[in-house]
């Protein structure tokens, strides 16, 4: 599979062309910046020069000899490993002579063996199927192109300072993989001058005593001389997010925000740059060899805002050969968060890898707060968005020119040519939907507006316009206002209007909360398992970027707003490093719990409607508290229960047990519930109370009978233990 890596502004303004769907999960582990334009982004696809050949036998991972016990790490150095290794690559070197022989034109790139018993296969024009005939091989597919996905405030809405204070662990010395296109060391997010000195490890050009390691995995990186530097946005965001530290002022082109704090400010991070240079698209087999070095460099967290192909629009019906790494890496002991993607609004827009099962899949959520201009009319002021467009130099006064149409508060889209001289001396006031901004505003200039405000069309924070990229881009000053000031003012047309020069912070509360229309959403095709896990902010989430991308002294940093799921993803792996430092002899798979089933629920709301959204496919379990995961006292295995598809005519009755753990100090007498259902599908549970040992598990089985005729579409429960909660979910077909 192919993974690339979007960001926040490339990816923002798809979330408004489509509202936010009642059912939906978060797409796979794609970064995103601000949107460029309101279209609906493209997919990720697959490298059909290329394959992932797995073998026959079990990886380091799950192989019943080197598979490591609970809540420890694969000893690479005993003997049983190393033999077992020495197995393992003779069967690869077995498959080798045969592609020898058999298909000599085939090469192989890289080896596998810690996630994945596999190796990765260079066609030169061979097929699929002649590569896989060997006896050797269990299954081979294309490999698949990825792309990234793109406190302050957001890092208060997960409650991480409470946590902090709650556990003891700002996640000190954990360590967090970023799998994606760079960390800029030179950013004061991640100075080392209060670190003791690390073992670094890789390029150290590009490492200090916080950024431990940094390498680079491309095929082409020797012809290409590609090394580990930060010469893209995302990855440096990204880490800003997860582990930058504590109380790092964050201005934006000189205005002062706050000072921010990664969710883990004393994690230390890893440099895995699979996107190096200007590379966009990166290789199952890229992000593997990733993966795999992370691991055997001892990281506790690895994160993926990134993503693929997705579900039904792409053929994906089965566990592709990353997704399986994920899940197997998470049985050895990484946790590993990823994007759900950025491929919503609707369901089955869930990406791979994020569709993995045991993947910490981020869905995104906004924060309502931006860097904008004032502008006041009739007596009132309202803050404005500014993104890559023009602002003015000076505060400018002219009529307001309210553009009447079919899109949201009344507003015309301005996507087709306005009449001429129609908005000559005036400040346009337009909808955001349907083309790109830089279309609209384009059309609004060509009509004599001055300057250009867009009223967004979804609930929550203005957000900063890019530019589409195309030739001719407009040159008048354009903000956006929320949707809520967009229907004040298109009340007010000819009204005196001021836009002020001097921009400032704006943060409304109001605003969080909202969910992204761009956020992929579940259930995963064949299986339809809940995704999303989790819901983190991904609207306006600020953090760094590298030096390059502003003006600012390097003591001062350079920091931006993005949003995408790409963004929400890091305060996943964040949070994990959190729990993991409070609690390090927990399995990946007890923090995964802890994250995903310790979640605030009634608090996102939809961002068409404004009304609290529950759907499990949207949300997951709700937005994440950090601060009720570092204390939770039961731990669910799996986080969620799915019974499938059932046929509406089949009057199925279908059992799911679920896993039990008492994480606490102490003896725990717990009751279980789970919802009655609805529609001819009801659920139950038995036992209906544990009483557990500190330490000891237990499991519980959940019901699910579907009657004869039992209304189709989605149904959806709640499994209650403690204070922990998690999603049960059957689709009636």
């Amino acid at each position: 599979m192919n993974c690339n890596v979007r960001t926040t502004r490339q990816m923002l303004n798809s979330l408004v062309v489509a509202a936010v769907a009642a059912f939906g999960l978060v797409i796979a582990g794609t970064s995103v910046a601000t949107p460029n334009d309101d279209a609906t982004s493209t997919q990720a696809s697959q490298d059909t020069s290329s394959a992932l050949v797995q073998l026959n036998g079990d990886p380091l991972s799950t192989y019943i000899r080197t598979k490591p016990p609970q809540g420890k790490k694969i000893d690479f150095y005993s003997n049983t490993t190393k033999s077992y290794r020495a197995q393992l690559s003779a069967l690869r070197n077995d498959y080798k002579q045969w592609l020898k022989t058999n298909v000599p034109q085939a090469k192989v790139t890289s080896e596998f063996d810690i996630s994945l018993n596999a190796v990765a296969v260079q066609l030169n024009g061979a097929t699929l199927a002649q590569v896989a005939a060997a006896p050797q091989v269990k299954h081979a597919e294309y490999e698949g192109l990825y792309h990234p996905t793109v406190v302050d405030i957001d890092s208060a809405l997960i409650s991480a300072p409470q946590a902090w204070a709650a556990g003891g662990s700002k996640g000190d010395g954990v360590k967090i993989a970023i799998v994606d296109t760079g960390i800029d060391i030179t950013h004061p997010c991640f100075s080392d001058a209060t670190y003791t000195p690390q073992t670094q490890l890789g390029d150290k050009t590009f490492t200090n005593n916080k950024v431990i390691a940094a390498k680079v995995f491309n095929n082409n990186t020797p012809s290409q001389k590609y090394t580990p530097e930060a010469l893209q946005e995302h990855d440096t965001h990204v880490s800003g997010t997860a582990a930058c530290n504590e109380n790092t002022p964050a201005p934006v082109n000189g205005v002062t925000t706050y000072n921010m704090s990664g969710v883990a400010p004393r994690a230390l991070l890893g440099n895995y740059n699979v996107f190096p240079g200007q590379v966009s698209n990166a290789r199952s087999e890229d992000i593997v060899n990733a993966l795999e070095a992370a691991y055997a460099d001892g990281f506790d967290v690895a994160n993926m805002s990134l993503g693929g192909t997705h579900g039904k629009s792409g053929n994906i019906g089965f566990a592709d050969l990353l997704t399986i790494a994920v899940d197997n890496l998470d049985v050895a002991n990484m946790v590993i968060a990823v994007a759900a993607g950025n491929s919503g609004p609707g369901h089955y827009t869930i990406e791979s890898p994020g569709s993995a099962a045991r993947a910490l899949t981020a869905g995104a959520s906004t924060v309502g707060h931006f860097i904008g201009a004032p502008v006041t009319v009739g007596g009132n002021t309202y803050g404005a968005a500014a993104g890559d467009f023009a602002t003015v130099n000076a505060d400018l006064t002219a009529p307001l020119g309210v553009v009447s149409g079919g899109g949201v508060n009344g507003l015309s889209t301005a996507c087709s040519a306005l009449p001429a001289n129609s908005l000559t001396g005036m400040i346009a006031l337009i909808a955001r939907g349907t083309c790109t901004f830089s279309t609209k505003i384009r059309n609004a200039q060509a009509a004599g507006a001055l300057a250009a405000l867009v009223s967004n069309n979804v609930l929550g924070p203005p957000i900063a316009m890019s530019q589409d990229g195309t030739p001719d881009q407009p040159t008048i000053p354009a903000y956006m206002v929320t949707r809520s000031n967009g229907a004040v003012l298109a009340t007010l047309n000819g009204a005196s209007t001021t836009i002020g020069a001097t921009l400032a912070y704006f943060q409304d509360p109001a605003d969080n909360d909202f969910m992204a229309g761009f956020s992929s959403q579940g259930p995963t095709d064949v299986d339809f398992r809940v995704k999303p896990d989790v819901v983190a902010p991904g609207v306006n989430v600020l953090s760094s970027i590298p030096h390059q991308f502003c003006d600012a002294p390097a003591t001062v940093g350079c920091f931006a707003f993005f949003q995408g799921t790409s963004m929400a993803t890091p305060h996943l792996a964040g949070s994990a490093a959190v729990v993991r430092g409070a609690h390090p002899t927990w399995s990946a798979a007890q923090v995964r719990s802890a994250v995903v089933n310790t979640a605030d629920t009634g608090v996102l709301e939809s961002a068409t409607t404004g009304a609290f959204v529950s759907d499990v496919n949207l949300i997951g379990t709700g937005r994440e508290n950090l601060l009720s995961a570092v204390g939770v006292g039961a731990g669910l295995d799996p986080v969620s229960v799915s019974f499938g598809a059932v046929p509406s005519g089949s009057g199925q009755t279908l059992t799911f047990d679920v896993t039990i753990t008492n994480l606490g100090a102490s003896a725990a007498n717990w009751s279980v519930a789970v919802g009655a259902g609805s529609g001819g599908v009801a659920y139950s549970v038995s036992p209906n109370s544990v009483s557990l040992a500190s330490g000891a598990s237990t499991v519980v089985t959940i019901t699910m009978t579907a009657a004869k005729g039992a209304a189709a579409g989605d149904h959806q429960a709640t499994l209650t233990v403690g204070g922990s909660h998690g999603a049960v979910y059957t689709f009636i077909k």
